[in-house]
């Protein structure tokens, strides 16, 4: 992918994007990945430096807006999708990016996310997700699985974690994607592909604390097991996965079914062909759970995708069209007129 980009006579580069600002995360942390890819993937979007906007809530995914040299609010805990939906509301000529963790999200956050995704609102939400909150040291997340043990769950989690995933589905996300921190070009490819989409953009990030949370995801991102419990989604493409690429998921019924590719049974033409723009979210539903099954890999790269008016795009035709239709009014009047009655 081009690191340089002409962009109305103005030629960018990743490093116009840094900051300068010390970042200040632990060594190690995956959350460096996903800032080098973010600032890879703004100069190829074919956007004015100035009309970029980064929202943060509160976390250490948060102070991603300190290290992007771009516009930027950090925000308060779970408001950064209110805060990023304001702005593209009033200012519908920007490119809003909300940075942010799975505590932050999807706890306080929760009910501000499934409405900015159920109005499709034109914002893109870029999860850091490693099941559990850093920032605080160390407690259970609402990613964190069943019976985790934490500082604030030292007995086990008796929670029930939320798969972002098919929460992002249920809500009519228009824009589903999952990828990993230490697959570098992948997680570019899912930021690019999100930053080019109209809607409500959603990208879970599967992303390493290792200081608290060390390996939650290394099943599925270190390079010695990542090919038998990954598959990669790829549009029109039947869905293979192994070291050998020996394997793939077929439909058995309403299940999915992993298949060998090598015993003479089964062929690619018996597989699964994905189809990220699929109406139905049967399957896209299917896929988000599927690693959930003992020995199913999980599927990463654009699980559905839309097109739907923004609500953005609505709320400006609908300003203008009451505007054409009844002028632009007169707020004295409309504070004075007849229809006003004194108190005494």
């Amino acid at each position: 992918m081009n690191d340089n980009v002409q962009t109305n006579e103005i030629k960018y580069t990743s490093k116009d994007f840094h900051s300068g600002q010390d970042v200040r995360w632990c060594p190690g942390c995956g959350d460096y990945s996903i800032l080098a890819q973010v600032q890879r993937v703004f100069p190829n979007l074919g956007i004015k430096k100035e009309k970029f906007v980064v929202v943060s809530g509160i976390g250490c995914s948060s102070r991603f807006p300190y290290y992007m040299d771009t516009y930027g609010f950090h925000g308060i805990h779970g408001r950064a999708a209110a805060i990023a939906s304001g702005l593209k509301m009033h200012s519908p000529d920007l490119s809003v990016w909300v940075a942010t963790g799975d505590g932050d999200l999807l706890s306080i956050g929760g009910n501000h996310f499934i409405h900015t995704c159920r109005k499709n609102v034109d914002i893109k939400i870029l999860l850091f997700n490693n099941r559990i909150y850093g920032l605080t040291k160390g407690q259970y997340s609402p990613t964190s699985e069943l019976n985790k043990i934490t500082r604030s769950s030292p007995l086990g989690s008796i929670d029930y974690p939320f798969n972002p995933v098919a929460l992002a589905i249920g809500t009519e996300a228009t824009f589903v994607a999952r990828t990993m921190d230490r697959d570098t070009k992948h997680l570019q490819e899912m930021i690019e592909r999100a930053g080019r989409h109209k809607g409500t953009a959603f990208v879970e990030i599967f992303q390493n604390c290792n200081i608290f949370n060390d390996g939650a995801f290394f099943r599925f991102t270190e390079k010695e097991t990542r090919p038998d419990n990954v598959v990669y989604l790829k549009h029109g493409e039947p869905l293979v996965f192994g070291k050998e690429n020996d394997k793939g998921i077929r439909i058995e019924g309403a299940h999915p079914q992993i298949v060998s590719l090598t015993d003479g049974r089964f062929t690619k033409n018996d597989l699964l062909v994905h189809n990220e723009f699929q109406a139905d979210p049967a399957i896209a539903y299917m896929l988000a759970h599927m690693n959930e099954r003992p020995g199913f890999p999980a599927p990463v790269g654009i699980i559905r995708q839309l097109n739907k008016p923004t609500y953005d795009e609505m709320l400006h035709n609908q300003i203008e069209a009451a505007r054409n239709k009844m002028g632009n009014g007169d707020l004295h009047k409309l504070l004075y007129d007849s229809s006003t009655w004194e108190v005494k």
